[in-house]
């Protein structure tokens, strides 16, 4: 699944603005607050406090972890818009009020802004949070 057109433009723009001088124009703040509503501000909030960590495995193969402003971590997977917190489930599946809950949010901003910390972690420990996960859900 991919984000609307209009959403992948604005998330393009604010990776250029910010390659080119290091901060984003308040028209594109205004765009991000238009586009996804009440999760663009406190999504902006994470990554101004470096809460977005990408896992990487010797394979290449990567997930992102947020640490939630409850003091929880939450597991984002970028590729497929999806997050395990509760308001993802909530919000953007039952209800279909959103587009992505502010873990998410915060992982493509912190992509497009360079903010992610970068952690390295073996096949094992990648597959033990992945099934860590599948515990707490089921």
């Amino acid at each position: 699944s991919t984000l609307p057109a209009v959403a992948e433009e604005l998330l393009r723009e604010i990776r250029k603005a910010f390659r080119e001088s290091s901060h984003v124009p308040d028209s594109l703040l205004l765009g991000l607050k238009f586009i996804f509503g009440p999760s663009a501000v406190p999504a902006l909030d994470l990554v101004d406090q470096r809460s977005v960590t990408r896992l990487r495995s010797p394979s290449g193969r990567t997930l992102y972890q947020v640490l939630g402003s409850s003091g929880k971590l939450y597991t984002c997977y970028s590729s497929c818009h999806f997050c395990t917190c509760p308001a993802f489930g909530f919000s953007v599946l039952q209800k279909s009020e959103s587009l992505l809950c502010k873990h998410i949010l915060a992982v493509y901003l912190s992509q497009a802004m360079g903010a992610c910390q970068e952690l390295s972690v073996s096949e094992e420990q990648l597959t033990n949070i992945l099934l860590a996960e599948e515990e707490d859900e089921g």
